[in-house]
C-alpha cells in the first residue's frame, strides 16, 4: 500500500507549510524550501518537525 494521490495533495510541511514531494523509494516526504525529509513509516507520514531528517542526511527507510 502506498500514500494515496489525495493525502500528497493536501500534506503541507508543518515548519513552512510549503507543498511535499514523495521520494521515489516511497520511503519519505521532502520539503525543498527546508530541505528536510518526513519519514514515511508503514504507509504513515511523520510529519513532525522534530523527526525531520536533512536531505543530505537521508538515507532512506531503516
Amino acid at each position: 500500500m502506498t500514500l494515496k494521490k489525495e493525502l500528497l495533495d493536501i500534506l503541507a510541511c508543518p515548519k513552512c507549510k510549503g507543498g511535499l514531494k514523495l521520494l521515489p523509494a516511497g520511503d519519505g516526504l521532502a520539503c525543498a524550501a527546508c530541505a528536510v525529509v518526513y519519514p514515511v513509516k508503514e504507509d504513515i507520514p511523520i510529519m513532525l518537525v522534530e523527526q525531520a531528517v536533512p536531505d543530505k542526511e537521508w538515507t532512506g527507510s531503516k
